[in-house]
C-alpha cells in the first residue's frame, strides 16, 4: 500500500489559535467509496473556529478544515461521478481540509466547472452552499416572493456577501446588517437594498421604519446570542427565524410560548450538513451554486489570503471580525 507524507494542521486540544500546528501525517490509499485529493486552495470558515475551540466536539487529535479545492489523484471503489485528474471542490465532514493531500468521503466531492479557479472553488463551497440553502430551502411558511423583506446578519462576510447577490438576483429585499460604516457599504455593493450597522443604530428599530411596521418573513442569523431577542421583534406574523451559527456564542433557552406572544413565530436550526447528507442532494445544490456564479449574478470575493504556515493568524483575525468576504489558505 502506498504511503504519502503531507502537511497538515491539527489540534491535540481544544483551545486558541496557539493550538494549531502543522504537522506531517501519513496518507495512503482511498477505500471504497473514498478519494485521495491533493489541494490547491483551502477555504477558512467560522465552523473551523467552533471545533478549535470545543463549541463542537470532537475525538483529538483533529485535523481541521471543512472545506478545499484541487485534483482528484485517485479514486476508491465504487465512485463513478470523479476521476484521477479531475479538478473538484467540496464542503465535507469529517474535517481535515487544512492540508496538502487527504483521503476522504467522495459523496460531497464535486467536479468544479474549467471556468471557474481553484482559489474560488476553495472560498465558495461552504459559504455558497449554505447561502443556496438557507434562500432556497430555509424559507418561511408563506414562502418568499420578488419584492419580500429578509434580514440577514453579519452580511459582510462570506456567507453574507454571496447571500446579498442572490437575493437581489432572486428579486427579494434584503436587510443586511454588519459592525462598521465600510462592512455597510460594502453590503450595499453587493445587492443589499438596505444596510444597519448594529454597533450605532438599533438594528430591529429600523428594520421596524424599514418594513412600515409590519417585520421581515424571515431572519438568518449566524451572529447567535448577540442579535437573537432582537431579531425576534423584527418578524411579522409567523415569521421564522433560521439560525445558522453562533458567532457571538451559543443561544440561551427560551420558553417557546414566547414564540406564540410574538406572533406564532417559527424556529429553526439549520445545518449545511444535513441538507448535503446525499450524493444527489450535494450535486443539485453544487449545480446550483455553479450556475449562480458562472453567469455572473453572484461574484466570489476572496479578501484574506494566508499561506497554510500562517493559519493562527488567519483565525485570529476571523475571531476578531476583521475580515470581508472570504479568507482562504493558500499552498
Amino acid at each position: 500500500m502506498t504511503q504519502f507524507t503531507s502537511r497538515a494542521v491539527r489540534i491535540d486540544q481544544n483551545g486558541g489559535p496557539e493550538e494549531l500546528k502543522i504537522v506531517d501525517v501519513p496518507v495512503g490509499e482511498p477505500g471504497p467509496g473514498e478519494i485521495r485529493i491533493r489541494h490547491k486552495a483551502i477555504g477558512l470558515n467560522f465552523i473551523d473556529v467552533y471545533q478549535r475551540s470545543g463549541l463542537y466536539p470532537f475525538p483529538m487529535p483533529l485535523q481541521l478544515g471543512m472545506e478545499a479545492s484541487g485534483v482528484v489523484d485517485a479514486v476508491g471503489d465504487g465512485v463513478t461521478h470523479l476521476q484521477v485528474g479531475d479538478r473538484a471542490a467540496y464542503a465535507s465532514n469529517p474535517p481535515g481540509s487544512y492540508s496538502e493531500l487527504r483521503v476522504m468521503p467522495a459523496k460531497c466531492v464535486c467536479k468544479l466547472p474549467d471556468a471557474i479557479s481553484f482559489e474560488t472553488g476553495a472560498a465558495m463551497m461552504l459559504k455558497g452552499l449554505t447561502a443556496q440553502y438557507l434562500l432556497k430551502k430555509a424559507r418561511p411558511v408563506e414562502g418568499l416572493e420578488p419584492g419580500d423583506h429578509v434580514l440577514f446578519h453579519a452580511a459582510a462576510g462570506g456567507v453574507g456577501l454571496i447571500a446579498c447577490q442572490w437575493a437581489k438576483a432572486l428579486g427579494l429585499q434584503l436587510i443586511g446588517t454588519a459592525g462598521t460604516d465600510a462592512k455597510c457599504q460594502l453590503v450595499l455593493a453587493n445587492g443589499a437594498a438596505h444596510a444597519i450597522n448594529y454597533n450605532t443604530q438599533d438594528f430591529a428599530a429600523r428594520v421596524k421604519d424599514i418594513t412600515g411596521g409590519k417585520g421581515v418573513k424571515v431572519v438568518y442569523d449566524s451572529v447567535g446570542k448577540d442579535t437573537w431577542d432582537k431579531s425576534l421583534e423584527c418578524l411579522r406574523p409567523f415569521g421564522l427565524m433560521a439560525s445558522f451559527g453562533n458567532a457571538s456564542g451559543a443561544v440561551p433557552p427560551f420558553a417557546p410560548g414566547m414564540l406564540g406572544a410574538k406572533g406564532s413565530l417559527y424556529v429553526t436550526r439549520q445545518t449545511l450538513f444535513t441538507h448535503i447528507a446525499t450524493r444527489e442532494a450535494t450535486q443539485a445544490m453544487a449545480d446550483d451554486l455553479f450556475a449562480v456564479v458562472l453567469s455572473g449574478q453572484v461574484k466570489i470575493h476572496i479578501d484574506q489570503r494566508y499561506p497554510l504556515a500562517e493559519v493562527q493568524q488567519a483565525h485570529r483575525s476571523l475571531e476578531a471580525r476583521q475580515t470581508t468576504g472570504c479568507t482562504i489558505l493558500t499552498l
